[in-house]
């Protein structure tokens, strides 16, 4: 099943944004993304945008797709301007960035500074599954200006792996970041999953042992989603799988919680743990702070100054339109006061330091001091005058958000 986009309002036929969105890209980070739809087989959970070389009829629009993507770059520096601010980040994900060759990503990326500039000290992700790297690849994407690699490791059991349809072995994860800091990555991440069905408490401890004798400085680690239309989703449906117990969900993050606190690794949001400050994803901290970013590829989300606009989804569409000078938006919306300061709320009181209660409305004060009554909020931090969930609030943080904005 492929992903769902939005209606929206048209987009401009030469992708051009209003002048007061504009206006707050002064002063304040601004990223890329670049989705890299392309993964040689599908994960069973997997409901991304992704497409595998049987999906495209052999894979021709993967072929093209460096140039395209390098002709949106060239749109977004037109449609930025020349004053908007060098890139603090960029972040390659998908789908599996590494299935391209590392010449191809580079071209992205030298386009990407060539043409919008990279901020001293940039940080420049990528994400890249176990297998599809080995140390000379690694060595060449270090050369090439990435400073931080994110290793689709989710789990250090094989049947777990099995249930995930991941080909990797269990300690390929732990190789590729021995490769990854040889070559000279500054930071490196494991993404972990757990409630995988047929996973017990046991065999998620031993994934997060795995993990941190690989010694990374960032660990992700998020709650499997049966999405409908997935193979999993169909194979629970069936019997043929267990369900995901939520109980059991919530009794694995607070087991991830500890363990990685006293590896060392402090929770800074919902789903991220990070060694020190330095090594905190940015990039993703720039999407919870209501950051301002351009979308680069197919099914790529946009964000500029309260203007919200998405890709279309097909490698061969997307390619067809910067083909021919046209923007690959689908569609966009304006976000109104109050969405934005819905989302605001809802993504920053997932970090660790939290939102400053002043943002919220009278009753969302007082909902917050009933929260921190019922445990889910830090009250010292709300005397502080801020919004700071606890352990189990983190466990209810949709809720809770929903309660401070309602």
């Amino acid at each position: 099943m492929s992903p769902r986009l939005p209606d929206g309002e048209p987009v401009p036929a030469d992708g051009s944004l209003p002048a007061a969105a504009l206006a707050e890209l002064r002063g304040r980070p601004l990223g890329v993304y670049v989705h890299v739809p392309f993964c040689a087989t599908r994960c069973g959970y997997c409901d991304f945008n992704t497409y595998t070389a049987r999906d495209l009829n052999g894979g021709g629009a993967r072929g093209a797709f460096t140039a395209a993507a390098i002709a949106e770059v060239r749109l977004a520096r037109r449609v930025l301007g020349a004053t908007a601010p060098a890139l603090d980040t960029v972040f390659f994900g998908g789908g599996t960035p590494t299935l391209l060759r590392v010449g191809e990503l580079a071209a992205v990326l030298r386009a990407i500074e060539e043409e919008l500039g990279l901020a001293a000290g940039a940080e420049v992700t990528t994400e890249a599954n176990p297998e599809s790297v080995d140390a000379r690849s690694l060595a060449a994407l270090r050369a090439a200006g990435f400073t931080r690699i994110s290793l689709g490791m989710q789990s250090a059991r094989e049947h777990v792996l099995a249930v995930l349809d991941r080909k990797h072995t269990p300690g390929r994860a732990a190789a590729a970041a021995a490769q990854a800091r040889e070559a000279g990555f500054e930071h490196v991440n494991f993404d972990l999953i757990y409630g995988t069905p047929g996973e017990t408490d046991d065999d998620w401890r031993a994934s997060l042992h795995a993990a941190l004798d690989a010694e990374p400085d960032h660990v992700s680690a998020y709650a499997l989603t049966l999405e409908p239309g997935t193979r999993m989703h169909a194979r629970v449906r069936r019997g043929e799988l267990p369900t995901p117990d939520e109980d059991a969900m919530a009794d694995r993050y607070r087991i991830a919680d500890e363990m990685l606190a006293a590896a060392g690794l402090r929770w800074y949001e919902l789903s991220s743990w990070a060694r020190s400050p330095a090594a905190r994803c940015r990039h993703n901290l720039g999407y919870w702070r209501d950051g301002n970013w351009w979308g680069i590829g197919p099914g790529a989300h946009s964000h500029v100054g309260g203007v919200r606009w998405w890709n279309v989804l097909h490698p061969a569409t997307y390619v067809r339109r910067l083909e021919h000078g046209a923007p690959p938006a689908q569609g966009r919306e304006v976000l109104d006061p109050f969405t934005r300061q819905f989302e605001r709320v809802m993504l920053q009181s997932r970090l660790a330091d939290g939102l400053a209660a002043d943002a919220l409305s009278g009753r969302g004060r007082a909902s917050a001091t009933r929260l921190a009554g019922d445990g889910l909020l830090d009250a010292g931090a709300l005397d502080r005058g801020r919004i700071v969930l606890t352990l189990d609030g983190r466990l209810l943080a949709d809720t809770v958000a929903r309660d401070l904005v309602d």
